[in-house]
């Protein structure tokens, strides 16, 4: 087994320092805007400069966050900012967004790119995907087991990383809009409030608008230090501590017992625990345990503990982990009324120092003198790693400690600064396309998505121009409706779920489907011969990410829903675009049922609700008992825009109907096809704010 990468957060200064004296790797860092933690101390360009000149000194290496979704005004500024990160000589840029990956690519095409977790990539086909567009490494959602990430670590031909302590979103990564459409800050714009961490209470026996008290959205921090050789088994090429929010103390626990269980040693458990926990720790994804116990709330007694840890574990970073080798090389003597001093690194570094004093006649040998006092590195990255001594005329002879500690000093000092010195990478010219804005004020076109194929009225079937089912309903599909019908893959698919449903896709290949709907990266590896189009999965904000997702085969794409209707009018990649104009929207995806803490998989009828403390009801559907099933939580007021529809600056409106009733369907399809205003509560959702 190889060592993976400690991979640290450095949500600031302070932690990046205390990242790296602990032992950490490498760390993840924040430039100022376009990441995943806007609210962290993130650095400026001159920052992040000096930030990776004190990394690399050390043989730490840096991968910056552009992880967020971009909208197209945005798309120069983020241009800069891989410029920017160019210039710092960083390692790698961790990116979300299509755009921001062409951008890395066509700038800076040394720079490593790295796949976000916002990407919510998690099976073999992703991993693949993403090296054929030109990643070089996958950063797993954390929902996966170990089999299923030994199965992906198999497979990927790039680097794979994976969470293992800290923060667990309920939500898988890239697919939660809650924050957005109940806070109005986005988590997909690195602004997430947090809002599953309230109450959001499953417990039956609620009366109606009773406002629920328990926080069954809240998941526990996950912890998998104790199954790290395990991890290392499987291939994981690096292992990432999440928490850019939280404390140096805590980045330096986390390193400190990473480093220990890798190294094969035993680390302080309780250290861990007490620096932050939410109620204890879960490895519950990992082991296939995705039950109850994986929830969880910080108590004041957690807080309590953290107080109490912080002293001890702040003497972790006291002093800087010495593990840079130094090779020193000795000559000259008292013949020569002098030495000199080489110090050399494993990278080729090499710098050279004098004695000021001449030495002195010895009485006896100072060899094992001068390698004591050059093995005092102390305070420095540096531990000495051989002494190749070649005296002149007269041996080395005597000089007094201080002048050997000084020389060792001077010696270390003139390494660490060349070890500093910044190498930027090489950037090409790259001018942003220009890009064709859409009209605005024309009717768009119909479509409906619908859970299954009772849900869909056979009248309204004939006006709407497209169809839209889930692959599971597709031998439900009246065949005169198939002509029109576009099978919807699932947004995230666990375990052998992808296989059943590439051999799916190839079995209903000539059963007169109109085409197959993408929700994510892997799919465009196994639709082959099928007309594609782009779901809400893709999370498509600007017209950068809209071209390369078209170049790749999307004959058309649904705009993510966050998005207001200004920047949507950007987005004009020369093939259709969509939009929501109806639907309960779907706030998060989630692995984890929430309904867990109440009921068991075995007695549940396949769904429920969430009482959140202003006493409203937020449905949850399941698309499957188990491990292997997802769960979706549904905004209580839906969006409409049937009366607004030209006001969508899009080719085809959609709307998108969940659990209601095929007469409420055919009520709602009246109400657009006429242009009427909505007959009960809604929403406009984020389409008119300035997103």
């Amino acid at each position: 087994m190889s060592r993976p990468e400690i991979l640290a957060p450095a949500g600031n200064r302070e932690m990046l320092g205390a990242a790296v004296f602990s032992g950490a790797d490498a760390v993840y860092l924040g430039l100022t805007g376009f990441n995943a933690r806007r609210t962290a101390g993130n650095f400026t360009p001159d920052e992040l400069r000096e930030a990776v000149a004190f990394c690399h000194a050390r043989g730490v290496k840096v991968h910056v966050t552009l992880n967020t979704l971009v909208y197209d005004r945005e798309l120069s500024g983020l241009a800069d900012a891989v410029r920017a990160v160019a210039a710092a000589g960083a390692d790698a840029v961790i990116a979300d967004d299509l755009a921001t990956a062409q951008l890395v690519k066509s700038i800076a095409p040394t720079l490593h790119l790295h796949g976000s977790t916002q990407m919510s990539v998690h099976t073999p086909e992703g991993a693949k995907e993403l090296a054929a567009l030109g990643y070089d490494r996958v950063i797993l959602a954390r929902e996966l087991s170990l089999e299923e990430i030994r199965a992906v670590c198999e497979a990927s031909p790039i680097e794979v990383e994976v969470f293992v302590h800290g923060a667990l979103c309920m939500s898988v990564s890239g697919q939660c809009m809650m924050s957005a459409f109940l806070g109005g800050r986005s988590g997909n714009r690195g602004a997430c409030a947090g809002p599953c961490r309230l109450p959001f209470d499953a417990s039956a026996g609620l009366k109606p608008g009773q406002p629920g008290r328990a926080c069954h959205l809240s998941l526990k921090d996950m912890d998998y230090i104790p199954h790290l050789r395990e991890l290392m088994d499987a291939g994981v090429a690096s292992v990432k501590i999440e928490g850019r929010l939280r404390t140096p103390e805590y980045a330096a626990a986390v390193v400190t017992a990473c480093r220990a269980v890798c190294a094969g040693q035993p680390y302080d458990e309780k250290l861990v625990r007490d620096i932050f926990s939410r109620s204890g720790f879960t490895d519950g994804y990992l082991t296939n345990r995705n039950d109850g116990k994986m929830f969880g709330v910080r108590t004041e007694a957690d807080a309590a503990a953290t107080r109490a840890a912080t002293p001890k574990a702040r003497e972790l970073f006291r002093r800087e982990l010495q593990r840079v080798p130094v090779h020193y090389e000795l000559s000259g003597g008292v013949e020569d009324g002098g030495v000199k001093l080489t110090a050399r690194d494993d990278d080729g570094h090499r710098v050279s120092v004098y004695s000021a004093d001449e030495p002195q006649s010895a009485q006896k040998d100072p060899l094992p003198g001068i390698e004591r006092a050059l093995g005092k590195t102390g305070g420095t990255p540096f531990a000495m790693d051989g002494l190749a001594a070649e005296p002149g005329e007269g041996g080395f002879g005597f000089l007094p400690g201080a002048a050997w500690n000084e020389l060792r000093r001077e010696a270390l000092d003139k390494l660490l600064e060349k070890r500093s010195e910044v190498t930027p990478h090489a950037v090409q010219a790259f001018e942003i396309p220009t890009y064709p804005a859409h009209t605005v004020g024309q009717l768009p076109a119909l479509a409906a998505r619908f859970a299954n194929a009772a849900q869909c009225p056979a009248e309204a079937a004939e006006k709407l121009q497209y169809l839209i089912f889930p692959i599971t309903e597709a031998e439900s599909i009246p065949e005169a409706w198939r002509g029109k019908t576009l099978l919807e893959l699932p947004r995230v698919m666990f375990g052998r779920l992808e296989q059943k449903t590439a051999a799916r896709l190839d079995a209903l290949q000539d059963a007169g489907f109109a085409g197959a709907v993408v929700n994510n990266p892997a799919q465009l590896r196994y639709t082959d011969g099928w007309t594609l189009y782009g779901g809400l999965g893709l999370n498509v904000t600007n017209p950068m990410s809209a071209a390369r997702y078209a170049s790749l085969g999307v004959q058309g794409m649904l705009l993510q829903p966050e998005t207001a209707l200004t920047a949507m009018q950007a987005v004009a990649p020369g093939v259709p675009t969509a939009a929501l104009c109806y639907g309960h929207l779907p706030l998060m995806l989630t692995r984890a049922c929430p309904l867990r803490n109440v009921r068991d998989c075995g007695k549940c009828p396949g769904g429920g609700t969430l009482r959140d403390r202003k006493g409203r009801d937020f449905t949850v559907t399941c698309s499957a008992p188990g491990g292997a099933g997802v769960r979706t939580v549904f905004n209580p007021v839906p969006l409409y825009m049937g009366e607004r529809l030209r006001e969508l600056p899009v080719d085809v409106a959609v709307a998108a109907f969940t659990t209601e009733t095929p007469a409420r369907v055919s009520q709602i399809l009246d109400l657009l096809f006429n242009a009427q205003p909505f007959d009960s509560e809604f929403t406009r959702g984020l389409y008119y704010t300035n997103n």
